[in-house]
């Protein structure tokens, strides 16, 4: 697989792993009356660093083992090999400490009280973190400004819609003047204008706070509008750590322009582009997805008569997917950073989504 040469592995380590393990033993049926334990490893002996006040995208395919990183780097999960420093705390030993220095937001999952209204939950958090009135005040205006959650504060959790109740899970997470904020799908069945406040309000953080981001999510271009480095797992391994534009290379993805023409039209011929389909007057154009769209839609602009046009970005799936087969082709670039595993790997079909005995680090659910 493919470096993008950015894997910090020199620079000071906010966030370190080095060698980290996770494997999850599950009881199957072996006869009638036995049952045999299996190891499913989640996590393949992934090592990085991030340094402080940095934004880091972590993507990967479902299954690959990005949440259950999250919670070993939160002290939800143990590891059961490696060494993880968060802040130069281990989590799994001292999971109290350190849950006053970061924040967390899951995205399936809420931090807030479903019954009560989103004040008495912002009230509750001040108390559990024992935030000062005075800086609570200050972080919960700055948060309802930004995130506009002013005419929201009275209403109970219960009627949010998911925009909503993800800006105020948000919020929640970074009243206490967190170091470090973990965010696990934050866009995940946002509209269009939701996802550009939840983008912006992160961009401001990090810029007024220095606020350490580690950010997974499916939706790339949650990755190319706020961070700057971004990590891949597939089955529990790193397979890149670099630039996103280097992923794009190493993956020769490619994006889709959706063209909606006036009237139907042979397939246009365009440099740096071809047609991958035509349906009537609409026309799918796929070009490298490292490349800028502008130029591509200024000339098809000049040569025919536009009614609506659309830019569709790559599956990540489908940049892993090309990374594997460019690498069973031949070597197509520098040399992944990450070591082959050392043995063949189960991989689950949810990895991390729970463990029997432990918790989410959520407070409140529906029906709960």
């Amino acid at each position: 697989m493919g470096d993008g040469g950015g894997n910090g592995l020199g620079e000071d380590g906010f966030i370190e792993l080095d060698g980290v393990e996770k494997v999850f033993r599950v009881r199957r049926k072996a006869g009638r009356w036995r049952r045999e334990v299996h190891g499913v490893r989640a996590v393949d002996g992934i090592s990085f660093r991030v340094p402080r006040g940095r934004m880091v995208g972590y993507i990967g395919p479902n299954g690959a083992g990005k949440s259950t990183t999250i919670k070993m780097l939160t002290g939800v999960l143990t590891p059961s090999g490696g060494r993880i420093r968060v802040a130069g705390v281990d989590p799994s030993r001292e999971r109290v400490r350190l849950a006053r220095r970061i924040g967390v937001v899951f995205g399936q999952r809420t931090t807030l009280w479903w019954d009560l209204p989103l004040r008495d939950s912002y009230a509750l958090v001040r108390r559990i973190y024992r935030v000062p009135q005075a800086r609570w005040r200050a972080n919960l205006d700055r948060c309802v400004e930004l995130l506009e959650l002013g005419g929201l504060l009275d209403v109970p959790v219960r009627q949010l819609s998911l925009g909503q109740r993800m800006r105020g899970d948000i919020a929640a997470a970074l009243l206490h003047d967190p170091e470090v904020l973990y965010l696990d799908e934050p866009t995940i069945g946002l509209d269009v204008v939701s996802k550009a406040r939840v983008r912006g309000f992160l961009r401001e953080v990090n810029a007024e706070r220095g606020v350490t981001v580690l950010l997974t999510t499916h939706d790339l271009t949650d990755i190319e509008q706020l961070c700057d480095r971004v990590m891949v797992i597939d089955h529990g391994r790193l397979v890149y750590d670099g630039a996103l534009e280097g992923l794009h290379r190493v993956g020769g993805s490619e994006r889709t322009l959706v063209v909606d023409l006036a009237r139907e039209a042979p397939p246009i011929r365009v440099g740096g582009a071809r047609t991958v389909r035509v349906e009537g007057p609409r026309q799918w154009l796929a070009f490298p997805a490292d490349a800028s769209a502008a130029p591509l839609v200024a000339r098809i602009a000049a040569e025919h008569p536009l009614v609506d046009l659309s830019v569709r970005e790559p599956d990540i799936e489908d940049v892993i997917a090309r990374m594997y087969a460019r690498d069973a082709a031949g070597p197509a670039g520098p040399a992944a950073s990450v070591p082959a595993s050392r043995g063949p790997v189960e991989r689950p079909a949810e990895p991390g989504r729970s463990e029997p005995g432990r918790s989410e680090p959520g407070r409140s659910e529906p029906g709960r």
